[in-house]
C-alpha cells in the first residue's frame, strides 16, 4: 500500500511539473504574437479554439458506445469550460487592463491560499503548520520572482477585483479537477471544457469586451523570424491540450491542495521560457524567489506525505487489530 501510494504521488508530481511547464511557456508564445499586433483575446481564442477542434475526433472516439456519460456529465463540462477555462482568462485579461502584469499574476496565484482557506472553512480543521508555512513561503517567492518590490506598483480597485476573481476561477480549476469519482474520462472533460471555453471567449470578444485582432506578420522566437503558425501551434498543442490534460491528471493524483502549490512553479518555467525564447534574462531576485517557491512546494508536499503515512499506518493498525480479534474469537 505504501509503495503504491508513493508511486502515485511520484507520478503525480512529475505530471504536475509537466503541466506547470506547458502552462508557463504560454506567455512567451502569446507575447510573440502580441508583439506583431495580435490582441490578447485573439491569442486566447486561438489557443482554446484550436485545441477544441484538435480534440473533437479523439473525444468522439473515446465516447463511442458511451454517450450516456456525456448526457449525464454535460453540466460539469459546461461549468468546467465557463469557470476554470474561459472566465479565469477573461478575468485575468481584465485585471491586466488595470494593473501591471506582475500584480495581476500574483493576485491570480493567490488561488492556493484560497484553497487552504476553503478547505479550512469546509472541514472546520485548521491547516497544519507546515502547510501554512509553505503557503507563506511560496507567496513570498512569487513576490520576488515577479519583482514587485523592485519598481512602482499601481493598484486599482477594479483591477484588484478582477485579479481576485481570476484567483477564484483558478482555485475552482483545482477543486473541480479533484473529483476523481467523476465518471467522465479526463479527455472528455478537458476537451468539452475547451469547446465551451473557446465559444465563451469568442462570444465575449465579439460582444466588445476586448478586441479580437489577428495578423499574418512573422514573429520572432529564440532570435529567429518564424511564421505565426509556430507560436499558434505551440499555444494549441503545448499550452492548451497538453497543459489542461496533465493538469487534470495531476490534481486527480495529488489532490487540489498539493497540485495547486506545485502549479506555482509555472512562474519559474515562464521566466525560463522568456529567457530562452525572448531573450529576457532573469535576475538574481527572480532566482531567489524561485528557490522560495520550490521550498514552499516541498514543505506542502512533505506535510501531505506525512499525513498520508500517518493515515496508512493508522489504517493498518486498525486492520491488524480487527484480524487479531477475529482470530481470538475463532479460538
Amino acid at each position: 500500500m505504501k509503495d503504491f501510494t508513493a508511486r502515485i504521488t511520484g507520478s503525480g508530481l512529475l505530471i504536475a511539473l509537466i503541466s506547470a511547464m506547458t502552462f508557463g511557456v504560454s506567455g512567451s508564445f502569446a507575447k510573440a504574437l502580441l508583439d506583431v499586433g495580435w490582441s490578447p483575446g485573439a491569442a486566447v481564442g486561438v489557443r482554446l479554439g484550436g485545441a477544441a477542434v484538435a480534440l473533437i475526433v479523439p473525444i468522439v472516439m473515446s465516447l463511442r458506445g458511451r454517450w450516456s456519460l456525456l448526457r449525464r456529465g454535460w453540466p460539469g463540462i459546461v461549468a468546467y469550460g465557463l469557470v476554470p477555462i474561459a472566465a479565469c482568462q477573461l478575468f485575468y485579461f481584465n485585471a491586466v487592463q488595470h494593473l501591471s502584469v506582475g500584480v495581476a499574476l500574483l493576485l491570480e496565484y493567490l488561488a492556493p491560499v484560497m484553497i487552504v482557506g476553503w478547505l479550512w472553512l469546509r472541514t472546520r480543521t485548521a491547516p497544519r503548520p507546515l502547510t501554512a508555512l509553505g503557503a507563506i513561503v511560496a507567496i513570498g517567492g512569487l513576490v520576488l520572482v515577479l519583482d514587485l518590490l523592485g519598481g512602482s506598483v499601481h493598484l486599482s480597485p477594479a483591477g484588484v477585483m478582477w485579479g481576485l476573481l481570476a484567483a477564484v476561477c483558478l482555485a475552482a480549476f483545482f477543486l473541480m479537477s479533484a473529483h476523481s469519482e467523476d465518471a467522465l474520462p479526463p479527455l472528455v472533460l478537458v476537451g468539452g471544457g475547451l469547446v465551451v471555453g473557446s465559444v465563451a471567449i469568442f462570444a465575449a470578444g465579439w460582444a466588445g469586451i476586448y478586441p479580437m485582432k489577428f495578423t499574418a506578420s512573422p514573429v520572432v522566437l529564440a532570435g529567429a523570424e518564424v511564421s505565426p503558425l509556430v507560436p499558434v501551434l505551440g499555444l494549441v498543442l503545448v499550452c492548451a491540450i497538453a497543459s489542461y490534460l496533465t493538469g487534470l491528471l495531476a490534481v486527480r493524483r495529488l489532490g487540489s491542495q498539493l497540485a495547486s502549490f506545485v502549479a506555482l512553479t509555472e512562474v519559474l518555467f515562464a521566466v525560463l521560457a522568456a529567457w530562452l525564447m525572448l531573450g529576457e534574462l532573469p535576475g538574481m531576485i527572480q532566482l531567489a524567489g524561485g528557490t522560495l517557491i520550490v521550498s514552499g512546494v516541498v514543505l506542502v508536499r512533505y506535510d501531505e506525505l506525512r499525513r498520508i503515512r500517518k493515515f496508512t499506518s493508522r489504517t493498518a493498525d486498525v486492520n491488524d487489530g480487527s484480524e487479531a480479534r477475529a482470530a481470538a474469537t475463532q479460538r
